[in-house]
């Protein structure tokens, strides 16, 4: 029987979980009997850009249209004990000519009500940004790759081959994971001078798996499941803290000879979101990261720093409700990694200021978000930039 139900990526985990609607979007389902089925979704990301003198003449801006993500979502249940599920993304970084990839191919057993293991490939616990994602972020702040730098370097964005226990106490407001993933990637598209990225077993080093776990605490409504979100629109009063580190035993593999450190992260998240502060809903987010790789890669060390402001107006105007945000995000790095030598210490930053709105037509599946903002790196000026982007899900 084909009816529509809760779908994609987050859907798989409220099935596997019991959670509510606001984590889903629409999408198909086939159901086979009691607690058998199979559901099938998509969503993309696609956006115009314009940036200051980035015009291929130097003096003109930029004028781009870009498919920033594109996503297909399967998900599946044999028993109320067994979920699984197969997600895909465009590949490449965003690049033009990319291919689609596996992001999330994984089984879920439900041990008891509070206690699941996952296997397969999935997000390793860390911080909320990553655990979110792109989809169900503020305001897509994630994709720049400044403050949490895993969630787009690591893994395959985010994902990595391992197996993990997700389980949660206190009604769901208290939330633990811990997992070992294979960690071979963890500078994937950041792509530092001198890396190696892959293939560690090949390399003069111990074949070390990478830990990661994850604690967080709800103070007000519980957050239940294992993958999040950044964002819940109004529909709940969320006061909550989390905590995430990951470490990884020759986890800095460098091309030059001899020239290998330990890959080491921790991050401390929060975020406030509360119903009813005059016409709307106000909500509040900060985080912080620490990066060590044991020097060896100077230009992925150091600490980072993101934090930001919405307010969703209840009064819809049109098809939609107004979010106006803003966002920084900042990356402290401990110098620059050059092809010459493994590291240059220069001290450097790399900051990110964003201003816009949201426009709500339907919490994560369908929303425009319009930003003005600045970029400033270490090897560029600053890059004032606007953006208009079109997510959709289905």
């Amino acid at each position: 029987m084909m009816n529509i139900k809760k779908c994609a990526l987050h859907t798989a985990v409220a099935m596997a979980f019991g959670l509510g609607a606001q984590l889903a979007n629409a999408g198909a389902t086939i159901s086979f009997g009691e607690d058998k089925y199979i559901s099938a979704g998509f969503g993309f990301i696609t956006s115009y850009n314009s940036v200051e003198d980035a015009a291929n003449n130097g003096r003109d801006r930029s004028n781009d249209f870009a498919l920033d993500s594109a996503r297909l979502y399967l998900s599946g249940s044999f028993n109320k004990y067994i979920k699984g599920m197969l997600n895909t993304e465009k590949s490449g970084g965003g690049s033009a000519g990319s291919n689609f990839e596996v992001i999330d191919a994984n089984v879920q057993f439900q041990v008891t009500p509070e206690v699941s293991i996952w296997a397969g490939r999935f997000l390793s616990p860390s911080d909320r940004a990553n655990m979110a994602g792109p989809y169900y972020s503020m305001g897509g702040g994630y994709w720049a790759n400044i403050a949490s730098r895993y969630g787009w370097n690591g893994g395959v964005i985010g994902r990595d081959d391992g197996v993990a226990v997700v389980t949660s106490f206190m009604e769901d407001h208290v939330a633990v994971s811990f997992g070992a993933f294979e960690g071979d990637n963890i500078f994937r598209f950041s792509g530092p001078a001198g890396a190696r990225l892959g293939g560690q077993e090949n390399a003069a080093v111990k074949d070390k798996l990478m830990y990661a776990g994850r604690v967080q605490v709800d103070f007000w409504d519980a957050e239940p499941g294992y993958y999040g979100t950044g964002n819940y629109f109004g529909a709940k009063d969320i006061l909550a803290i989390g905590i995430a580190g990951r470490m990884k035993k020759d986890g800095a593999i460098s091309t030059l000879a001899g020239v290998v450190g330990d890959y080491t992260s921790y991050s401390v998240d929060f975020l406030l979101e509360k119903k009813d502060v005059g016409p709307g809903t106000f909500s509040a987010e900060a985080a912080y990261y620490y990066y060590d790789t044991d020097d060896v890669f100077l230009a992925e060390q150091g600490k980072a720093y993101s934090a930001g402001l919405g307010y969703l107006f209840n009064d819809p105007i049109g098809w939609g409700k107004v979010m106006p945000i803003v966002r920084y995000q900042k990356f402290d790095a401990d110098g620059l990694t050059t092809g010459g030598s493994v590291n240059t210490r220069t001290g450097a930053d790399t900051k990110r200021f964003e201003i816009g709105a949201n426009y709500v037509i339907a919490p994560y599946n369908s929303v425009i978000t319009a930003t003005v903002g600045k970029t400033d790196t270490p090897t560029t000026s600053t890059d004032n930039f606007f953006k208009l982007a079109l997510q959709m899900q289905f």
